[in-house]
């Protein structure tokens, strides 16, 4: 499993903050206090300050003149903006997998399939942890593209996980999602490159149309 490893206390605290973030527990357009974090997570301001500037490297926290640091709002428009370049990068991520990922990594997909299915709770929740227990995660390295990679995994992921698990992971989307999931992965086992990108393709847009509905509401 490919697992971060926090080296220092300022990756430590990197980390934590990023999940925090991601999962709502410092909720979507809140201002960042560095006094209030400080005292929050038990670090100096200096520790606090590093941690906020590579939050912004990710694209979790953006910075306003005369406001300060605040984490990204979820809004419709920014999951539009955010969508089209995924459905785009991860479409080709399919169609690369499928023409490089190799018989025992398609192989470790289809049991990972298998996992999810029997954790899911109920039929109500899909929630994937980040990494390579995440099937997009798995995808994407899977299509051995160091630059998509890199643009993917360094970039957007987690602004795109912000969304998928604050917005994404519930309801009626749960099972359609697990076997858009499991369609994918037969056609890379296939060697179908082109029913790969355009059924990744179409699961992102299904995806992003249950997002803007939830943010509708």
């Amino acid at each position: 499993m490919l697992v971060e490893q926090a080296i220092t206390s300022a990756d430590k605290l990197f980390l934590q903050l990023r999940n925090d973030i991601v999962e709502g527990v410092i909720p979507a357009g809140q201002k960042l206090s560095e006094n209030e974090l400080s005292t929050t997570y038990q670090v100096s301001r200096a520790v606090i300050r590093e941690g906020i500037n590579r939050l912004e490297s990710c694209h979790l926290v953006e910075r306003r003149a005369n406001v300060g640091a605040r984490v990204v709002a979820l809004s419709a428009t920014g999951l539009v903006e955010l969508y089209d370049v995924r459905e785009s990068l991860e479409g080709m991520a399919a169609r690369l997998a499928a023409r490089h990922m190799s018989d025992d990594e398609i192989d470790e997909l289809f049991a990972l399939l298998t996992e999810h299915h029997s954790t899911a709770k109920d039929g109500e929740t899909y929630y994937q942890e980040a990494g390579d227990v995440d099937f997009h995660y798995r995808i994407v390295l899977g299509s051995k593209n160091q630059q998509l990679i890199q643009f993917l995994v360094n970039g957007i992921y987690h602004l795109v996980r912000m969304y998928r698990v604050q917005l994404g992971m519930a309801g009626p989307r749960v099972s359609t999602a697990y076997d858009e999931h499991l369609q994918i992965v037969k056609a890379i086992s296939n060697r179908d490159e082109e029913l790969a990108e355009m059924l990744m393709r179409r699961h992102i847009l299904y995806s992003r149309n249950n997002i803007q509905t939830k943010l509708s509401d």
